[in-house]
């Protein structure tokens, strides 16, 4: 998987004010829906939530992919988000997060799902590539740190 084919910079957003976990899958879900008007919201946000549920998708050093399964696309999709301040997030490391990189994918496409997380995970664990995230000012730069 290529990651430049399922990011964009309409599904980017830098240095937002965010306070909470909650807030950040509303967040993620008001960027999916307007991107993709036919999908529904609250099935976004709860398919967001529940798979938190299970365990934090918090991976540590302040980064997590929140991601779940969505009735209604037809390709994989990122939405990538920094916070102005890192939230508590529950990760792994019990550090607080600031780079979401989320990942909805068709409810039916479980093997697409983990090669998608195995990839980011793997883009995300180059400190080169995050320290240029976190130092973003603009949409475009968290962009091209990632392509």
């Amino acid at each position: 998987m290529i990651i430049s084919d399922i990011i964009s910079l309409d599904r980017t957003q830098c240095s937002v004010d965010c306070q909470s976990k909650k807030r950040i899958f509303e967040m993620i879900s008001d960027i999916a829906i307007k991107q993709n008007p036919q999908l529904d919201q609250d099935e976004v946000l709860s398919g967001l939530i529940n798979r938190e549920k299970m365990g934090s998708t918090g991976i540590g050093n302040g980064i997590a992919i929140p991601h779940g399964r969505i009735k209604g696309i037809s390709q994989i999709m990122a939405i990538i988000v920094t916070t102005e301040e890192p939230i508590e997030f529950d990760a792994i490391d019990n550090k607080p997060v600031d780079i979401f990189f989320a990942i909805l994918v068709p409810a039916e496409e479980a093997e697409t799902h983990l090669k998608a997380l195995a990839g980011i995970a793997r883009k995300l664990s180059n400190k080169d590539i995050v320290k240029a995230i976190r130092n973003a000012q603009t949409k475009k730069e968290i962009i091209s740190a990632l392509a």
